[in-house]
């Protein structure tokens, strides 16, 4: 089998070693004689899987102890109900940055529970997408909270600043860039996650929530969306997605082993770059955002001659490099970076566009 390298928006690639030990233990976990799939999530041997892998995280963000983490299901679109949902009690008024796509899905639901004002939006500046910066915006201290998604997977994206919200929650979508690289959990009021990019496989969404957020939710909100019920319940409320919290687990032990989040920034970094400078090398390929808002996770780009880009799409595949169509509302190229993807991969990437360049430029 040749080598592939999958650039998948998500579900992603994982890392190698970490889907060798799920192989290796998969009929036989701990010499149980089961899988991991076919334990009681209450049992001691899974709660220790549990603990560990809610220990692993927290030393590689640096959790402070007033914060909660939640490992629950329904993926980041059941954060977006949830959300407003949980702090109804703050306020009436939700406020929004809409940067891209999903941010754009979370006003639409949060709509549904209370007024969600739109701040700013991504706008096009000298033919490139841009987020307009704070100084052309700002937040109403009386809000119950501000969202935003710090990364856009679908035009490729990304906000490398923390909002100032005097006192208003910060919170935050990090589906495609939590562990990416180093933040400051203290500047948010809640982080969520859906673990199908630079966690795990899909079915896990990881939310880490200040203890002071909790207990504010509606009446009607369903029990296992309250985060006070799931945090009475160490987030076993109800059974949680067992193989997916397990497979998050081995990646956290991954990222320890290799650096942790430090060292996986200087590669995310080196890899973005290495990929932009293929970009920009060229008038063949383009990208259309700005610099300041690349996303280092999501790189999207356009071939000047879109009649080429079923023939890019086929001859990469057959070089082994799969998933690189754009998402369908935007078009061209969109090859996704995460954490599991190697510098090898990126450079097979660089490799292959410029000689696809030289022989159709």
């Amino acid at each position: 089998m040749n080598k592939v390298f999958n650039f998948s928006a998500g579900p992603a690639m994982l890392p190698p070693s970490v889907m060798a030990k799920a192989q290796k233990e998969l009929i036989n976990w701990q010499g149980l004689g089961t899988s991991v799939m076919e334990v009681s999530h209450r049992g001691k041997p899974f709660i220790a899987v549990a603990e560990k892998a809610e220990s692993d995280l927290r030393k590689l963000m640096d959790i402070p102890s007033n914060y909660k983490v939640l490992f629950l299901q329904g993926g980041g679109r059941g954060q977006f109900f949830s959300v407003p949902m949980n702090l109804a009690q703050r306020g009436k008024v939700s406020q929004h940055l809409v940067s891209g796509q999903w941010s754009q899905i979370a006003v639409a639901e949060a709509e549904k529970y209370m007024q969600a004002d739109v701040v700013a939006k991504t706008q096009e500046r000298e033919g490139k997408l841009w987020v307009p910066t704070q100084d052309h915006w700002e937040i109403d201290d009386n809000a119950a909270y501000f969202h935003y998604c710090p990364n856009e997977t679908v035009d490729g994206i990304e906000i490398d600043w923390v909002p100032k919200s005097k006192g208003v929650p910060i919170v935050a979508d990090m589906s495609s860039n939590i562990l990416s690289k180093t933040i400051k959990v203290s500047d948010y009021g809640i982080i969520y996650a859906s673990a199908q990019k630079n966690i795990g496989p899909s079915g896990l969404a990881v939310v880490i929530v200040r203890d002071d957020l909790i207990g504010l939710a509606r009446k009607d909100t369903p029990s296992v969306f309250d985060y006070q019920q799931q945090s009475n319940n160490d987030s076993m409320y109800n059974t949680p997605p067992t193989f997916s919290w397990y497979l998050a687990g081995l990646v956290f032990e991954w990222l320890l082993e290799n650096g942790g989040v430090n060292a996986i920034e200087v590669l995310n970094r080196k890899k973005a770059e290495l990929l932009y400078a293929c970009i920009d090398a060229s008038d063949f390929y383009q990208n259309k955002v700005a610099d300041e808002n690349r996303s280092k996770m999501n790189a999207t780009f356009h071939l000047a001659d879109a009649a080429l880009d079923a023939k890019f799409l086929e001859q990469a595949e057959h070089a082994g490099l799969v998933a690189l169509k754009g998402h369908r509302f935007v078009g061209g190229m969109r090859a996704s970076i995460y954490n599991a993807m190697p510098l090898e991969g990126v450079q097979a990437l660089v490799s292959f566009m410029q000689d696809f360049e030289q022989k159709h430029g």
